[in-house]
């Protein structure tokens, strides 16, 4: 005689909460990183006297970033076109690029400079799906990514103080940053598209 396998029954309501608490909380680290990087870029020293529209906007970026902070480790697929799909699994990208737009348009002190940069440096590190994720190469270095990455950020950084703006030079360091951005791009998709070996 067999016995029929009892199907599930329908989920009580506090496994929903439950399962959106799970996700909300899951990849701390990530979200963390994300947020404190989303803040920084919103000049919060400056953001306290701000109207009440401009905090809002920041407590809306915080709990945009909270949501977007963790990692996507899956196989780079492409299931839908649409700009929210692309924007929800690229969120990781879109992050920290809207952070930089944010913190150059605020304008904040070199000391929150300092510190916007080590979160972008951190967050970047921690979310990389290509040395971090379970989709990783087996034989990939960690220890390389995590160095070049933090000599990028330090020249870019030391590049951006340089007091160069207002002269007859600035277009130089312009064309030069444009060229190595160009250059570190193409690398990078070069060595991603390659074959192992």
């Amino acid at each position: 005689m067999t016995i029929a396998p009892a199907r599930p029954g329908p989920r009580p309501a506090h496994s929903r909460a439950a399962l959106l608490i799970g996700r909300l909380t899951s990849r701390i680290t990530d979200r963390l990183l994300g947020t404190a990087l989303a803040v920084a870029a919103c000049d919060p020293p400056a953001a306290l006297h701000a109207p009440l529209l401009v905090r809002m906007l920041v407590l809306g970026a915080t709990a945009t970033a909270w949501w977007a902070a963790p990692m996507v480790d899956a196989r780079p697929v492409s299931t839908s076109m649409r700009w929210r799909t692309v924007a929800a699994r690229r969120r990781t990208t879109v992050l920290p690029a809207a952070a930089i737009a944010v913190a150059a348009a605020t304008g904040p002190p070199v000391w929150l400079v300092v510190c916007i940069a080590a979160l972008l440096l951190a967050y970047l590190l921690v979310t990389d799906a290509w040395t971090a994720g379970v989709t990783a190469p087996p034989d990939c270095p960690r220890a390389t990514p995590a160095l070049a990455a933090a000599a990028g950020t330090a020249v870019v950084l030391l590049a951006a103080q340089a007091p160069v703006a207002g002269t007859s030079w600035a277009r130089l360091p312009a064309s030069l940053a444009i060229a190595a951005t160009t250059v570190c791009l193409v690398l990078a998709l070069r060595t991603r598209h390659s074959p192992p070996g």
